[in-house]
């Protein structure tokens, strides 16, 4: 696997990964040249972030009384095997860093044969949904997103 900046040691960080969903591979989402698309990893990150949040109760449908929302900040992907029309994914997601409005999340993707396809990370900013500037987690949530 390529040397990625967000990993110093590959073993170290596969082990802090526990929470996973399974990601089926559909036609729709490769290109002309058989393999999925750049921009399809972005959709899975996405549904993966939720179901990890959700699971941790803190992504709940959000009701006329939220008051806060969390947003991405930025999103990284790198691809290091190409992933094909049905393919099976298993698509990993752990908080590596929490701050003080934001966390910084990991993603591994690896297939069938456990070939690590891609790797991920993400800031996720929690802001206020009438200013828009950033709202500090609770300590109910800092305790929630303990690494």
């Amino acid at each position: 696997m390529k040397a990625v900046n967000y990993i110093e040691d590959f073993t170290q960080w596969k082990k802090g990964f526990e929470f996973y969903i399974p990601i089926n591979i559909r036609f729709s989402e490769t290109d002309m040249f058989g393999h999925v698309n750049n921009i399809s990893p972005f959709i899975y990150f996405e549904e993966a972030r939720i179901a990890f949040l959700k699971n941790l109760g803190l992504f709940n449908a959000l009701a006329d009384e939220s008051q806060q929302i969390p947003i991405v900040a930025d999103l990284q992907c790198d691809y290091h095997r190409q992933i094909y029309f049905n393919d099976n994914l298993k698509l990993y997601v752990k908080v590596n860093h929490t701050g003080k409005t934001s966390i910084d999340i990991h993603y591994l993707g690896m297939n069938q044969r456990g070939e690590v396809c891609i790797t991920g990370r993400g800031r996720m900013v929690q802001v206020d949904v009438q200013s828009g500037t950033p709202v500090p987690f609770t300590e109910k949530e800092k305790m929630k997103l303990k690494v």
